[in-house]
């Protein structure tokens, strides 16, 4: 469904800082398949990847998020990262062989209690800065 209000909203992407760029870039690209749209500087000089999630969405990472690690308040910054994936246990398989951080929310059948319910299989880890990431599969 269009935006009515906004004339040709759509979603772009959601952006994160990293403490280890490389880790966080390799994390991305070879354990979840995301590839690198663009690269460049921030005029605040921080290194940026543009990363293709696919089907024209975008997540982007900045470097030097260590210097602002534990001085910001966390209202208002996303609360995890949830993709759509066809095979939410496969897709769990990978971020973990890859680095990310098993937090006891391994992929398992719910039904979200909306009107009407909508049948899936989520799982959660949390990737190299301990950003939530979400698997999610409609069934």
């Amino acid at each position: 469904m269009a935006n009515k209000i906004i004339n040709g909203c759509t979603f772009h992407h959601v952006a994160l800082q990293t403490s280890d760029f490389e880790k966080s870039l390799k994390f991305y690209t070879e354990g979840l398949g995301f590839e690198v749209y663009r690269t460049f500087i921030a005029s605040s000089g921080k290194r940026v990847a543009l990363l293709d999630i696919g089907e024209g969405t975008y997540f982007e990472i900045f470097s030097d998020g260590e210097k602002n690690m534990g001085k910001r308040d966390y209202a208002g910054r996303y609360f995890h990262l949830a993709l759509n994936v066809k095979d939410s246990k496969a897709a769990y398989a990978r971020a973990v062989e890859y680095g990310a951080e098993e937090m006891g929310k391994a992929p398992r059948e719910m039904v979200l209690p909306s009107n009407p319910p909508i049948p899936t299989v989520i799982g959660f880890v949390k990737g190299p800065d301990g950003e939530e990431i979400e698997f999610f599969q409609p069934l």
